[in-house]
């Protein structure tokens, strides 16, 4: 269940990202709704990587909290925010992927 919990927390990490890139962009009130949902994220990411780490290794945890939230930050950014994609961007995500994926299995 911690397990879930820390793919949720983040993915969390993910969209407070999302949040943060989508409040530098966005003006007037627009801009103002941005900026509460990042601070909510930003919480509750950190809550549950807190609960995950009651069972799982935090050396474990964080790098996997990390992991996803790098690696879903790139996706959107690439696909929502337009940033350029190069063969080394995509070959260093794969690398944090696989390495993540490693860390998990060592467990």
């Amino acid at each position: 269940m911690n397990w879930i919990i820390l793919i949720i927390a983040g993915l969390c990490e993910t969209g407070f990202a999302f949040c943060l890139g989508k409040g530098n962009l966005a003006t007037g009130n627009k801009a103002v709704l941005w900026y509460p949902a990042f601070a909510i994220l930003c919480l509750l990411s950190m809550a549950l990587l807190t609960k995950a780490t009651k069972t799982i290794p935090l050396g474990i945890a964080y790098p996997v909290w990390t992991g996803i939230g790098v690696v879903g930050t790139v996706i959107i950014g690439i696909l929502i925010f337009k940033e350029p994609t190069s063969f080394w961007r995509l070959f260093f995500t794969v690398t944090l992927i696989a390495s993540v994926i490693g860390l998990k299995v060592v467990h």
